[in-house]
């Protein structure tokens, strides 16, 4: 009976195994951390616009951007809360756009990754970056000298034996 189920379980755990992991479809690039390229196309109403992702300057309108994401499509976190796309303007009256896609880090959101952006100049849009989310801060149990602190509330003692052991 074992030598019977013996290759079965084996075989059980080879497709498990097998199964877990799935390439990415053919002629997709690689990236870090078993991600994909996306190519996203960046565009603006002025043509020249200047583009800074994440802080740093990449470019000018219109650009092809190749961002690096998820199997199923999502921005990854590569240690930061958001995706931050930025469009500086190219001539007087014009403002300031910002697009914000959420990466998933720490159960936050986690946006899709678009095909096409575009940002219209000309529209008076405020311009904020979100905060990042609270941080909570866990540094164990409170420290009490004698273990647990002690109880002063109704209660009830039982004395027993030759030296009154206490019992609660």
């Amino acid at each position: 009976m074992k030598t019977k189920l013996f290759p079965a379980a084996g075989a059980a755990v080879v497709l498990l195994v097998a199964g877990c992991a799935s390439p990415p479809p053919p002629g997709v690039e690689r990236g870090p951390h078993r991600t994909i390229a996306y190519d996203v196309l960046v565009e603006a109403s002025d043509p020249g616009a200047k583009i800074e992702v994440n802080g740093n300057l990449v470019g000018n309108t219109p650009l092809h951007l190749k961002i690096f994401g998820n199997r199923n499509g999502t921005f990854h976190d590569f240690g930061s809360y958001y995706y931050i796309l930025r469009a500086y303007p190219v001539t007087t009256n014009q403002f300031q756009q910002i697009r914000v896609f959420g990466t998933g880090r720490d159960d936050t959101r986690q946006d899709l990754i678009p095909q096409h952006i575009y940002f219209d100049m000309n529209q008076n849009v405020p311009v904020r970056v979100p905060a990042d989310p609270p941080r909570y801060y866990y540094y164990g149990p409170y420290p009490y000298p004698y273990g647990y602190p002690y109880y002063y509330g109704p209660g009830f003692e039982f004395y027993y034996g030759p030296r009154y052991h206490r019992w609660r």
